[in-house]
């Protein structure tokens, strides 16, 4: 099958051709149509986390066709679509496992990291950990909703029922997320690179009270702040934000160092909390959601070999939305 590969961090991903991957037990073979781009990959590619398996397949935000499977698996017929997320599987009996905290697993792993992914013609993934795709979503739509919009559902409920919410960042996961938050009749002040009119201008356009750079103030105090920019300084002009007990939610898997901060942007009983990963319940939930509002994802389409364009315009801001490289048919 063709992939695109990484053998080590830093490097550019290798389109090369590899086996056809096997299901064990209690796995699932995938015919994959297209792959998400998440910033998460570019972590992966760029070394920011530091354990992946090498050489890895990245891509987290799969949606393709069962082909098969291995012993054990029930409930799936051949031809189903399916979607294949961040959180590949956990070990099912620790602590954080039996309290419904599966994203903290010690033992947990992680598709495009641990586990190959998504930017080749054929995965394999744990059963368990595989979602339906709701009807009326093309493959292509379907895709950023498997990690852009899980985890920003995640930071959503993490962030509390307050009626103004300030997004830090608005990339494929603040996109999804402003149409939930608008139909639950709250408002979004979205924060983006100082001087990025085009972002801002997005913002506005899906529905944003207000757009500025992250400098700037939108001359309201915030209920809650939900940071999708991996970018630690804006932890403390986010606190400088959001109102006494306010919530600050650390939505990324990686962020650059945190500057010291005065404790009294803090007091007031505010909130700095972050997201580790997702759970299964939280993909269930979102995706029955999503039809309901409903979500509408915008998309840029990028072929199998061209990934590694698509992650350096994901890396540049050059497009709003959300990348997908496309692989087969749907």
């Amino acid at each position: 099958m063709r992939a695109m590969v990484l053998d080590a961090p830093g490097q550019p991903l290798r389109e090369r051709q590899c086996p056809n991957p096997t299901p064990g037990p209690g796995q699932v073979r995938v015919d994959v149509s297209v792959c998400g781009v998440c910033r998460t990959d570019l972590h992966v590619v760029d070394g920011d986390l530091t354990e992946p398996k090498l050489p890895i397949i990245p891509g987290h935000q799969v949606v393709g066709r069962v082909a098969g499977w291995g012993a054990g698996v029930t409930g799936f017929s051949l031809g189903d679509r399916v979607g294949i997320p961040w959180l590949g599987g956990s070990c099912g009996a620790c602590d954080y496992c039996c309290r419904g905290q599966e994203n903290l697993c010690d033992d947990s792993r992680y598709t495009g990291y641990q586990i190959d992914g998504g930017f080749a013609e054929h995965c394999v993934a744990d059963a368990g950990f595989c979602f339906p795709i709701p009807e009326g979503y093309p493959d292509l739509q379907a895709a950023p909703l498997l990690c852009a919009g899980l985890i920003g559902y995640r930071a959503l409920c993490m962030a509390g029922d307050g009626k103004r919410l300030g997004f830090y960042g608005f990339g494929a996961a603040a996109h999804i997320l402003i149409q939930v938050v608008r139909h639950q009749g709250r408002e979004v002040y979205a924060f983006t690179r100082d001087g990025d009119a085009s972002s801002q201008e997005f913002a506005r356009s899906l529905g944003a009270v207000w757009a500025g750079g992250a400098s700037e103030s939108p001359g309201v105090e915030l209920d809650a702040a939900i940071l999708f920019a991996p970018v630690g300084s804006l932890v403390p002009a986010s606190l400088r934000a959001v109102r006494k007990g306010g919530v600050v939610v650390c939505a990324g898997i990686h962020m650059s160092d945190i500057p010291s901060f005065p404790y009294s942007i803090l007091w007031g009983e505010r909130v700095v909390r972050s997201v580790a990963n997702l759970t299964r319940r939280d993909g269930h939930e979102f995706l029955a959601l999503a039809p309901q509002v409903p979500v509408r994802t915008e998309v840029h389409a990028y072929p199998l070999e061209r990934a590694n364009e698509a992650l350096d315009d994901l890396r540049h801001g050059r497009f709003e939305g959300a990348a997908v490289v496309v692989v087969g048919k749907g």
